[in-house]
C-alpha cells in the first residue's frame, strides 16, 4: 500500500496540519505519563494530558472555546479492523511517527464502504493533524516495523463516552457504538463480533509488509 504524507496534497481532502502552536509540553507528559501496550489503548480523557498548557490553547484556539477532552490512542497496530467519524474534527499529535488509514464518508454507499477506498498518511512526530469531521479513521497504525506509537486524541468533551438511549430513526442511527462515534466495522474485526455494524467490505487491509 502506497503510504504518503500528512503534508502531501492528497492529504487536503481528509484533514489538515496544524501550524503556530507550542504542544512541547503536551507531548512530553504523552511520552512520560502514559503507557506504550503490545496492543492498542484509547483513554478519551487523561489528566496528565488536560493539565497542561495546550489544553486552553486547544480548547480556544483549535476548537472555538468549545468543551474538548484531550486523551491518548498507543499501542502497537497494522490493521484497519474499523473506520468510525464524528460530527466534528479530531486532532492526533504524536510524540512518535504514526500512520492514519482514512476514507471520507461520502465513499460510503448503501451503508457500505469498500476498503479499496482507503488511503495511508504518515505523520512525523509533533505534527498536529486535524482529521476532518468527514474523514473515517480509527486507530494510528506504527510507522516502523516492530515501533509503537503514541498519539494525542483531542475531540469535543464527551465523546467516546457512552452512547445515547435512542430508538433508531434510520440507517445511520444503528451505526452509532457510543457517544458522537458511528462505526462501521469489517467482518474480520473483534468489534464485529461484539455486534458492531459490519460496514466494511472488501480486504481488512494490514500495512506490516509496507513498512
Amino acid at each position: 500500500m502506497e503510504i504518503k504524507k500528512v503534508t502531501d496534497p492528497e492529504f487536503a481532502a481528509y484533514g489538515k496540519v496544524l501550524e503556530g502552536y507550542d504542544l512541547k509540553g503536551l507531548l512530553k507528559a504523552l511520552e512520560e505519563k502514559t503507557p506504550l501496550p503490545d496492543g492498542v489503548e484509547y483513554v478519551g480523557s487523561c489528566a496528565d494530558l488536560e493539565y497542561t498548557d495546550a489544553f486552553g490553547v486547544l480548547q480556544n484556539n483549535v476548537y472555538g472555546g468549545m468543551p474538548i477532552q484531550i486523551g491518548y490512542c498507543n499501542g502497537h497496530n497494522t490493521k484497519l479492523n474499523c473506520l468510525e467519524y464524528h460530527r466534528d474534527s479530531e486532532i492526533n499529535i504524536g510524540c512518535t511517527d504514526f500512520i492514519l488509514l482514512l476514507a471520507k464518508e461520502d465513499e460510503i454507499e448503501n451503508g457500505k464502504l469498500d476498503t479499496s477506498k482507503v488511503k495511508a498518511f504518515l505523520a512525523k512526530a509533533g505534527q498536529a493533524v486535524e482529521v476532518y469531521a468527514t474523514s473515517l479513521h480509527y486507530a494510528p497504525c506504527s510507522a516502523k516495523a516492530g515501533d509503537g506509537f503514541k498519539v494525542i486524541v483531542v475531540l469535543p468533551k464527551g465523546t467516546n463516552g457512552p452512547a445515547p438511549a435512542l430508538t433508531a430513526k434510520n440507517e445511520e442511527d444503528k451505526w452509532m457504538t457510543a457517544c458522537n462515534k458511528w462505526l462501521l466495522a469489517h467482518a474480520e474485526a473483534s468489534e464485529a463480533k461484539d455486534g458492531a455494524y459490519v460496514g466494511l467490505t472488501g480486504v481488512n487491509i494490514d500495512i506490516a509488509g509496507d513498512i
